[in-house]
C-alpha cells in the first residue's frame, strides 16, 4: 500500500479493522474475545499515527449485534430476543450497513485513528 501512487493530499490507501462492541463491554465467559478485540482498539491510533508519513489511515469498526452466518445458525427464538437488546432500530444489523460504513470511511480522507461503534446504541450486558 506504502508503494501506491499518492493522490493530491498524499492519500495512499486505508486499512479497516474490525473490533467488536465486545472489546468496551467485555460479557461474562468472554475475557479472552473480549481482550482481543480490545487490542484492536488499542492499536487503533497508534497504527494510524505510524503509517501518516506514508500517506495510510487507519480505523476500525466495532459492530454490535449483525446478522451473520453465526447467528443465522441460532434459533429464531435466540435472534430475536438479541434483536430485542438493540435500542434503535431494535433489530440485528445487516452486512449492507457494515459495507455502508466503510464506504463512508474510504470516501472521507480526515476519519483517521478512529474507533467507530456501529450498534444501535447496543450496551451489552455483563
Amino acid at each position: 500500500m506504502s508503494r501506491n501512487q499518492p493522490d493530491a493530499d498524499g492519500h495512499r490507501g486505508l486499512v479497516v479493522n474490525t473490533a467488536s462492541v465486545a472489546a468496551f463491554e467485555g460479557q461474562v465467559g468472554q475475557a479472552a474475545y473480549s481482550a482481543s478485540k480490545g487490542g484492536i482498539v488499542g492499536m487503533t491510533l497508534p497504527v494510524a499515527r505510524d503509517l501518516a508519513p506514508l500517506g495510510i489511515r487507519v480505523v476500525t469498526v466495532a459492530p454490535g449485534l449483525f446478522s451473520t452466518p453465526l447467528l443465522a445458525g441460532l434459533p429464531e427464538k435466540v435472534r430475536n430476543f438479541l434483536a430485542q437488546q438493540v435500542p434503535f432500530p431494535s433489530r440485528l444489523g445487516h452486512p449492507w450497513e457494515y459495507a455502508h460504513l466503510v464506504q463512508a470511511l474510504v470516501e472521507n480522507p480526515m476519519v483517521n485513528g478512529e474507533v467507530i461503534r456501529l450498534d444501535g446504541a447496543l450496551r451489552m450486558q455483563p
